[in-house]
């Protein structure tokens, strides 16, 4: 049974600190309190947008493409991203949005600004969802000033409501979650995304030799085909590792907040800094894997551009 009142979060948050937000050069002070009523708005709104899933999961389903014949959405898609976006902005005019299906109807890169602003997958793993397969979730993180302070994944059809308040822990339908203590790779279960082997391009070599490095390198390769519940798995510790590229950032915005206040590791998969509206991403149990994982791809990469040259 999830509980809507009365969370771990509720009783945790004090009305101590405060989240500084610049907006247009003048200063926004939130405290706890402000933080825990978005939350509980949100939660509230979660469990709704579970109800329209679960009946969408097994009915039938409007189905149509996007940029290619594998990227799909639904019907469902659009009426969890509309609850959420209406609801919200009624409860929060001057908040923003960043959500899956409004961007991809627009040819720009989303922006994120120092305004509150709602990141929305309203289905992640629509492919998942359209077969009836119950590896999917609605994901949702407001982020102030650039910060993710609140995420929440919930995947209605096996009840797991992952959710975090920054500062404030992480938590599995109410109870405290925590990250994997495996530091070795050959112990580690690791997820990772095959989908793009599928396609032909420049950097498929680069895909397939991290592909090849890690299946040699871990105990076992998982891909259950939506990114934010394979990172709500990692938060859970029943994943060790995530490594995905090309992801976007309703894809990992509300993992990062909850892996991180699990214990976890978030990282860029090459770069020194990570920033989640990029989409590479490295995040594990512990600081010790992440690197194992990273120093992997970067010495894997640096193997395939040399096959590169050796065929020019």
């Amino acid at each position: 049974m999830i509980k809507i009142r009365g969370s771990q979060h509720a009783i945790c948050a004090l009305n101590r600190s405060v989240v500084l937000s610049k907006v247009s050069g003048s200063a926004i002070m939130l405290s706890e309190l402000d933080i825990k009523n978005y939350f509980e708005f949100a939660k509230e709104l979660t469990l709704k947008a579970g109800e329209i899933f679960k009946y969408g999961f097994e009915g039938q389903k409007i189905i149509e493409f996007k940029n290619h014949e594998l990227d799909l959405v639904t019907d469902y898609d659009k009426k969890i991203e509309n609850l959420y976006i209406q609801n919200l902005k009624e409860k929060f005019p001057d908040h923003e949005f960043m959500a899956e299906e409004t961007a991809s109807n627009s040819k720009e890169k989303p922006i994120l600004t120092d305004k509150p602003t709602w990141i929305i997958d309203p289905i992640d793993g629509t492919i998942n969802f359209i077969n009836s397969f119950p590896k999917a979730c609605i994901s949702i993180a407001l982020v102030i000033g650039k910060e993710i302070v609140i995420g929440i994944i919930y995947n209605p059809i096996n009840s797991e409501l992952y959710t975090a308040i920054k500062g404030q822990g992480a938590y599995l339908n109410d109870k405290p979650i925590k990250t994997s203590d495996v530091t070795e790779m050959k112990k580690s279960l690791v997820e990772i995304e095959l989908y793009s082997l599928g396609f032909s391009s420049k950097n498929r070599d680069i895909r397939w030799g991290r592909f090849e490095a890690l299946i040699h390198s871990v105990r076992g390769i998982r891909c259950m085909g939506s990114a934010a519940l394979a990172l709500a798995f990692v938060a859970k510790g029943a994943l060790d590792c995530v490594q995905m590229d090309n992801l976007q950032p309703w894809d990992v915005a509300a993992a990062v907040l909850i892996i991180r206040e699990a214990g976890g590791t978030v990282i860029d998969s090459k770069e020194e800094k990570f920033n989640f509206m990029n989409g590479k991403i490295i995040a594990a149990g512990n600081d010790v894997l992440a690197m194992e994982i990273k120093r992997l791809i970067i010495d894997t990469d640096l193997k395939t551009m040399r096959k590169r040259m050796t065929r020019t």
